[in-house]
């Protein structure tokens, strides 16, 4: 990243160093209208002409938007971000009836090298700032309008808790000045053990949700290599302690995958694991993505794999996957803007 900061890296403290110069409730002003009024510096206009002109200098945006496309009759959008070191990222915006979600990365690229994820695929390029996650939510609150952002999910490009820090300032500060509560955001994760006892320890109730896959160690160390350092066992105990210590339910993604992992063998598995947990489990159909050469399960398998999870005790929901011709699964378009460029 360098020494490059931009609109959202800034604390109040911060700002109050960088406006030295201003009065306290000038620097308040600012914070305020960046943060709850989601306005850019142009448009605060309760601050003189001179000193927005100036904060536009002082205070850039993260963000460049590369590509952004729309599906599901507008209801999802997707943006491309370019970022000042030429990094591209993912924004996934999603309203539905009774709410509106954003997904946002944390992460340019990721180094868990799921080997079903176009992230995965693109390997690393580095974290994002604190600046730069929240910058995601104020673009997508902006883009909602009128309607209000309720939900944030950090299920976009990366793994979170491998940028846990940077991720729960953003929290932080989504929690506080721009008034979205702590129990409407889920940080997913592949099985960072550490980071989900760091995340235990918390006072903030963020949901959490784990991108499981398997439920057996043989395969899930090749669906997610993450899993032969923290094997199931470590994951189960700190997701245990999760729970324990936030009263938060526990949600396990499982992409469903054609003769991978939706077996009848993989329904017993996961069951028995999710039970211990008193978890939840969101099947995914899966996306395809280039590079992998399997396919997602049918229609009629996921309907079936969801019928007998719930057979075994288990609370299961399908996602209502959004834009597959927008390239929506994780990574996906990024490659592609990628692609296009270095052609």
């Amino acid at each position: 990243m360098g020494d490059v900061r931009t609109r959202y890296d800034f604390e109040l403290d911060e700002l109050a160093a960088l406006l030295v110069e201003e009065p306290t409730y000038r620097v308040s002003q600012v914070f305020d209208g960046l943060h709850g009024g989601f306005r850019t510096p142009a448009e605060l206009t309760n601050v003189p002409l001179e000193l927005r002109s100036s904060l536009e200098t002082q205070l850039p945006s993260a963000l460049r938007v590369e590509q952004m496309t729309t599906s599901d009759e507008s209801a999802t959008t997707k943006w491309a971000f370019r970022l000042h070191d030429g990094a591209v990222i993912e924004t996934v915006l999603m309203a539905y009836r009774n709410r509106v979600t954003v997904c946002v990365s944390s992460q340019a690229g990721c180094a868990m090298g799921c080997t079903f994820c176009a992230t995965g695929q693109g390997g690393f390029g580095r974290h994002l700032s604190t600046g730069e996650i929240i910058e995601q939510v104020v673009l997508a609150a902006r883009a909602a309008q009128p309607r209000r952002l309720s939900n944030i999910v950090f299920m976009g490009m990366g793994e979170p808790l491998a940028n846990y820090d940077r991720v729960l300032s953003a929290v932080r500060r989504i929690n506080g000045p721009l008034g979205i509560g702590a129990r409407k955001m889920t940080i997913s994760t592949v099985g960072v053990v550490p980071g989900i006892r760091r995340l235990a320890d918390e006072d903030l109730e963020v949901g959490l949700a784990v991108s499981l896959h398997a439920a057996n160690d043989a395969k899930r160390d090749t669906l997610v290599p993450l899993n032969r350092r923290y094997p199931l066992g470590q994951l189960a105990d700190a997701c245990e302690a999760y729970v324990d210590a936030t009263h938060r339910r526990l949600s396990f993604e499982w992409a469903l995958i054609d003769g991978v992992n939706d077996t009848a063998t993989d329904v017993s598995e996961l069951a028995a694991y999710a039970r211990a947990l008193r978890a939840h489990v969101n099947l995914i159909p899966l996306n395809p993505t280039p590079g992998y050469l399997v396919r997602g399960s049918t229609p009629e398998r996921v309907k079936a794999f969801a019928a007998e999870l719930s057979d075994e005790g288990v609370t299961v929901t399908v996602r209502n996957t959004r834009g597959r011709e927008i390239d929506a699964a994780c990574g996906q378009l990024a490659s592609r803007v990628e692609l296009g460029r270095s052609r």
